[in-house]
């Protein structure tokens, strides 16, 4: 009999999807249509800040969706003047610009750097300096900034204007940003796609003096690494070494689409009337939950058990790279951030914790992302633990397996 084939699917090839339909979520926990659950701690990849289905945000959405969807910027929007007060109250920030995702809102962020030199007299600094590893979105300029070769492959030549360094090479940042053309320097405090990497606070210290000397903007992408994520609101305050211009987005939504680009006055006042817009950004909906977001992650004490609740995790998920060396080899990152560098290959983990009930994220260097709700209980932790265990053993056992035949 003729082999029966899948119809071809009406949607662009470009993921390779795990075999998972979910149907439903509450907190950390997601179902699938026939009804299996699986711990979340990959949370739309470091998206979905306060779980599933929080009754707040529900509630802010429903609210808003029986008065209005859609204006357009044309018009004032109230809820983007009070989300916008709120980050700046909470940040370094005098302003903000809102979009629909972090990749647009590291190009408002690229925009604005070479904005504020156009209009202070230096046409010709348009050059951003950026990091190997880095991961800064899908769009032509973004890909162009992150500089890796997987997602510039077939899509023509890199766009001008950035210019890649090695991550942790001081000397080449000192050459580099001398150079009379540059506009900026675009980092990640932690590298969230590169593989947990974080940027030491002192180097942070280091790179914003080195910034101010030159007279070159530094630009923080805290897409993954904002509201939350890390213990602090934004992750460049364990520094305190601030920057001019921050990307933000993913958990600042709490899973509704909603990115936003922050600023000081001085960088923002180059971006006058018509120099940059966006249709669907800002728009009621978003700065609906955005702002019941805030509610719950600005309340008092709020990060304070972010902090404790990942010493917690961070601490059990230490023993592993006792008991099962030939598994995981460190565990990295700040917060709920949290990356296990892998000994096997990074996707076979990732499956084995599927396996055992638990959702998390591939990352560079060999990396598997735990990236959980930061509402997530010392209970669900030690949950969580219990599903990471069962799944690292497996691989443990299949290696010791191996290594006996």
């Amino acid at each position: 009999m003729p082999q029966e084939t899948q119809p071809s699917s009406p949607i662009y090839p470009t993921y390779n999807r795990a075999d998972l339909a979910f149907e439903r979520g509450q907190g950390v926990w997601l179902e699938t249509r026939d009804g299996r659950r699986f711990m979340d701690c990959a949370g739309g990849v470091a998206v979905n800040a306060l779980g599933h289905a929080h009754p707040h945000l529900v509630q802010a959405l429903k609210d808003q969706a029986e008065k209005l969807w859609h204006v357009s910027n044309l018009f004032e929007i109230p809820g983007q003047r009070r989300l916008a007060e709120r980050l700046c109250e909470a940040s370094f920030a005098d302003k903000v610009f809102f979009t629909n995702s972090g990749a647009e809102a590291l190009e408002c962020a690229i925009k604005t750097a070479r904005r504020y030199h156009y209009v202070n007299g230096a046409p010709e600094r348009t050059t951003i300096l950026t990091f190997e590893g880095a991961f800064h979105g899908r769009t032509l300029a973004t890909i162009s900034a992150g500089g890796q070769a997987k997602y510039l492959e077939g899509f023509g030549q890199k766009l001008p204007g950035f210019k890649q360094l090695p991550f942790g090479d001081h000397d080449a940042l000192r050459l580099a940003i001398a150079e009379p053309d540059v506009a900026a320097v675009l980092i990640e405090p932690i590298q969230g796609e590169g593989g947990i990497r974080p940027v030491p606070p002192q180097c942070l210290t280091g790179l914003r003096e080195l910034c101010d000397e030159r007279g070159v903007l530094l630009i923080y992408d805290e897409v993954q690494t904002g509201i939350g994520r890390t213990g602090r609101f934004y992750a460049y305050q364990h520094s305190g070494a601030a920057p001019d211009i921050l990307a933000s987005a993913k958990g600042i939504g709490g899973g509704f689409p909603l990115g936003a680009c922050l600023a000081t006055e001085a960088c923002a006042s180059a971006m006058t009337a018509g120099t940059h817009g966006s249709t669907y950004g800002g728009n009621p909906l978003a700065m609906a939950v955005g702002n019941a977001v805030l509610d719950i992650v600005l309340e008092d004490g709020f990060l304070d058990k972010v902090r404790d609740t990942a010493i917690l995790f961070k601490q059990s998920l230490a023993s592993l790279t006792d008991r099962y060396p030939d598994v995981v080899q460190e565990v990295r990152g700040q917060g709920l951030l949290i990356g296990l560098k892998a000994v096997v290959p990074n996707g076979d983990l990732v499956a084995a914790f599927r396996e055992a009930g638990l959702l998390s994220v591939p990352a560079g260097d060999n990396v598997v992302r735990i990236l959980p709700p930061l509402i997530i209980t010392p209970e669900e932790v030690r949950e969580a633990m219990d599903r990471i265990e069962t799944g690292v053993a497996s691989l443990s056992a299949e290696s010791r397996r191996q290594k006996s035949a």
